[in-house]
């Protein structure tokens, strides 16, 4: 199992450039985890799409339809004593805080794109290339 942030599950359902190293982590590990903040945020990816005119509502409503199946029961609550004492200690995001905070409750790595993350949290993260190329 590893956690993943929302952009790594974006990416999976949403061709771009590294659409293809997130296929390749799922294929390492299809046990993906997140805290229940990816849901909310991956509205956002979307919502920017719909936007742009890059999905149609209906094609939204579908990629989040995949993306929820693949994340079933592998979705947890953190807590907030455990997020607040990340943020105390990091410049990271609150919302960064949960994936980090979740991955060290499952004593599992976290995969992300996130400079800040890799950068503060080197121990608990890795960077999805890395992930994708088995290091």
């Amino acid at each position: 199992m590893i956690v993943v942030d929302t952009n790594v599950i974006a990416y999976l359902y949403l061709s771009g450039d590294r659409s293809s190293q997130a296929e390749q982590a799922l294929l390492r590990d299809s046990e993906w985890a997140a805290p229940l903040l990816w849901r909310s945020e991956m509205r956002g990816v979307l919502s920017l799409y719909i936007r742009r005119k890059q999905l149609t509502l209906a094609e939204a409503q579908q990629v989040m339809a995949e993306a929820t199946r693949l994340m079933r029961d592998r979705e947890y609550a953190v807590t907030s004593e455990q997020v607040l004492t990340l943020i105390a200690s990091s410049a990271c995001s609150a919302y960064d805080c949960e994936f980090v905070a979740l991955a060290a409750d499952l004593h599992v790595r976290l995969v992300t794109t996130d400079r800040q993350i890799l950068g503060e949290y080197p121990d608990a993260a890795v960077s999805l290339d890395d992930y994708a190329a088995g290091r």
